[in-house]
């Protein structure tokens, strides 16, 4: 998948493509939605199909002392893209200049002349231009009187209503991790490097990766049954693990942590990527009296992490498949 960012000149073989538009923050089912229309739309006129996101986050450039609980990452956001089967994508930085465009400057000047696109698919919240003026209703009347064709895609819903980036970080924020699976359709994970910690889990027994975790994630703090991929590609391996991500109360608290523990498997870690996918909510964080109670309890987390993990099977998501976790983690 080709990305373009930002100015970058527009590779002939791009012209005339179907793009869809919008933020795609954890590229979940409503987004997926949005996807599949612009590429139906893209192989009817045989097109290329691309999509547009905004970096920063729009809500990081105009509030950037209120952090943002990303679901996604631009990295990860683009291999979902690549995984949807999409041919580009184009990254816009999202700036003064940008935020100040009016929506039908926005139309001409950017897709345009700029991208020189045949059709704009959008959702039916996606806002641009400035002062967010640029609702879907003036997309669609802009195309019509102006020979763009545009697609606005209505809400997707399912059993727990609109499928949304929102209720999505809600439910992460809780801890149920079953439930924004649901509405993403794959689990949702996160990629860190592995860095040096208080090395207390190899002094209870369990040692444990420590995974670096943005400041801004919101994951309610508790205890989960996850899977972790180390590597990429055909060499990559999947293992069964389970994953503490708190302050440690027990120890006397401090900033969030996540601390991986993977069955089966000795070796050193540090500086790897890894990446770990929440399978299951076990319980939430607690304060212990004594080591040998956190002990016992973490042994029992254990168990707990296994039976939930061989119970757990994969997410029948294409999404999944194609990001490379499978279900029942290999060994060391």
């Amino acid at each position: 998948m080709h990305v373009l960012r930002d100015n970058e000149a527009l590779p002939q073989a791009l012209n005339g493509a179907c793009l869809a538009l919008g933020n795609f923050d954890g590229v979940h089912r409503g987004h997926q939605a949005v996807l599949a229309e612009a590429k139906a739309r893209a192989a009817s006129a045989g097109r290329p199909c691309g999509v547009m996101v905004f970096e920063p986050h729009p809500r990081e450039f105009f509030r950037p002392h209120v952090p943002v609980f990303r679901l996604t990452s631009l990295e990860v956001k683009l291999e979902l893209f690549h995984a949807c089967g999409l041919d580009f994508t184009v990254v816009m930085n999202f700036d003064g200049e940008l935020a100040g465009m009016e929506p039908d400057a926005f139309i001409e000047e950017v897709l345009r002349e700029r991208l020189a696109i045949s059709q704009a698919i959008a959702g039916f919240d996606f806002h641009f231009g400035k002062r967010r003026k640029g609702t879907p209703e003036f997309l669609a009347r802009y195309g019509q009187a102006h020979g763009l064709q545009v697609t606005i895609v209505e809400p997707v819903s399912g059993g727990e209503g609109v499928f949304s980036s929102s209720a999505i970080r809600r439910h992460l924020e809780a801890g149920e991790v079953d439930a924004a699976a649901s509405l993403l359709g794959y689990r949702w994970f996160v990629r860190g490097k592995v860095v040096g910690g208080d090395k207390r889990g190899r002094d209870l027994g369990f040692p444990t990766a420590n995974i670096e975790m943005p400041a801004s994630c919101r994951l309610g703090f508790g205890i989960y049954a996850v899977r972790v991929r180390r590597g990429a590609g055909a060499s990559a391996s999947v293992h069964d693990a389970v994953a503490s991500y708190g302050i440690r109360p027990t120890f006397g608290g401090g900033n969030p942590v996540l601390e991986v523990f993977i069955f089966d498997f000795a070796g050193d870690l540090y500086g790897e990527i890894l990446e770990v996918e929440f399978v299951a909510w076990l319980r939430p964080e607690l304060k212990f009296d004594g080591i040998e109670a956190l002990i016992a309890r973490i042994a029992e987390d254990c168990d707990d992490a296994r039976a939930a993990l061989a119970g757990a099977g994969g997410t029948d998501s294409d999404l999944d498949r194609a990001l490379g976790f499978t279900p029942g983690g290999a060994g060391a």
